[in-house]
């Protein structure tokens, strides 16, 4: 397969100084569902203004489907369709309308519009409210609405900023099975961007952690190469040093993450390696509240390339520390 992205050494750096984007390196090929991961803040949505020519770059070189970014941005708007973060459906228009509308915006012939909306309606399962005004539809429905804009004129690549954010688990799985249908049965190379590790792991045949490494999701679990094991301690923050000494003894046990409930312990045979801890724990008096394990997930990829997990707080503003050189 042939690249429809390619970006090298990417910098974007803010009229203030701040750096939103810090020397990203990463291809994307025709065809396929790309991820691009990391907390808000990390430069994620910014990269693809950049990509989508409503931000210019600072530095370095861009190029979609051939053409170059710098020289070419017409060209390359005529086979983009962009989905943001935040819905941009006209809430007086009925659904039909606004596909309609976003159609003409973009030149397409009246019977080519009519022929498209019909079937876009049809794909997200909005033929029933198509004649509703889009201000009555459900959070789920706007979404699906706001992704048919995007589509409207058959684009060969489609950008997804955040585009299950706030969606309640029903719908979030309905997008996901509209996603994959356009990718597999459409061919449409989809680029998104996600706070869910678990909707990229999914979705993605290939990933991005901004900017930590790069791989398919079963490549870069397979890095890991271990379970994770998270450890609850009576008093967590006084027995801590302790523990991680008892720990360091036990043979199989890889790397010790203070994360976690209290610590987090990675181990090829975690059903052995337990039995071993607890042994070992009850030995020298620590106090284990509880104990548990799992195969590895994106989520222990990017601990294991950061030293710690994405917070809770960092899905609402992350700190400039997280951009870096890639891997």
């Amino acid at each position: 397969m042939s690249e429809i992205i390619a970006v090298k050494e990417l910098v974007e750096i803010y009229s203030d100084g701040t750096k939103a984007v810090d020397d990203i390196s990463f291809n994307v090929k025709e065809g396929e569902f790309f991820g691009f991961l990391g907390p808000n803040g990390a430069g994620k949505s910014t990269t693809i203004k950049i990509l989508t020519t409503l931000l210019r770059k600072t530095s370095d070189s861009v190029f979609v489907a051939g053409y170059d970014l710098d020289k070419e941005p017409g060209e390359i708007r005529k086979i983009i369709g962009v989905q943001s973060q935040e819905t941009a459906v006209d809430g007086d228009l009925t659904g039909r309308e606004n596909l309609a509308l976003q159609g003409h915006f973009l030149g397409m012939p009246t019977q080519t519009i009519k022929k498209r909306t019909e079937e876009l309606l049809k794909l997200l399962e909005l033929e029933n409210f198509a004649d509703k005004r889009a201000r009555n539809y459900s959070g789920g429905m706007k979404k699906r609405l706001d992704l048919a804009t995007a589509l409207i004129h058959q684009p060969k690549l489609i950008f997804l900023d955040e585009p299950t954010t706030g969606l309640d688990p029903q719908s979030r799985a309905a997008i996901w099975a509209y996603l994959e249908r356009l990718n597999r049965e459409e061919g449409i190379t989809i680029f998104l961007t996600t706070q869910y590790m678990e909707e990229a792991d999914r979705l993605c045949r290939q990933l991005s952690i901004i900017i930590v490494v790069s791989g398919s999701p079963r490549e870069l679990k397979a890095q890991v190469g271990e379970d994770s094991i998270i450890l609850s301690l009576e008093d967590c923050d006084k027995i801590k040093p302790q523990a991680k000494n008892v720990l360091n003894k036990i043979r199989g046990i890889g790397q010790i993450f203070d994360e976690g409930e209290c610590l987090t312990v990675y181990a090829k045979n975690a059903g052995e390696i337990v039995a071993d801890i607890v042994r070992a724990f009850d030995t020298n008096e620590i106090k284990l509240s509880s104990v548990s394990f799992s195969t590895p997930t994106l989520d222990d990829i990017f601990l294991r390339h950061t030293g710690r997990r994405i917070r809770p707080e960092e899905l609402v503003k992350a700190p400039s520390r997280m951009l870096g050189a890639r891997r």
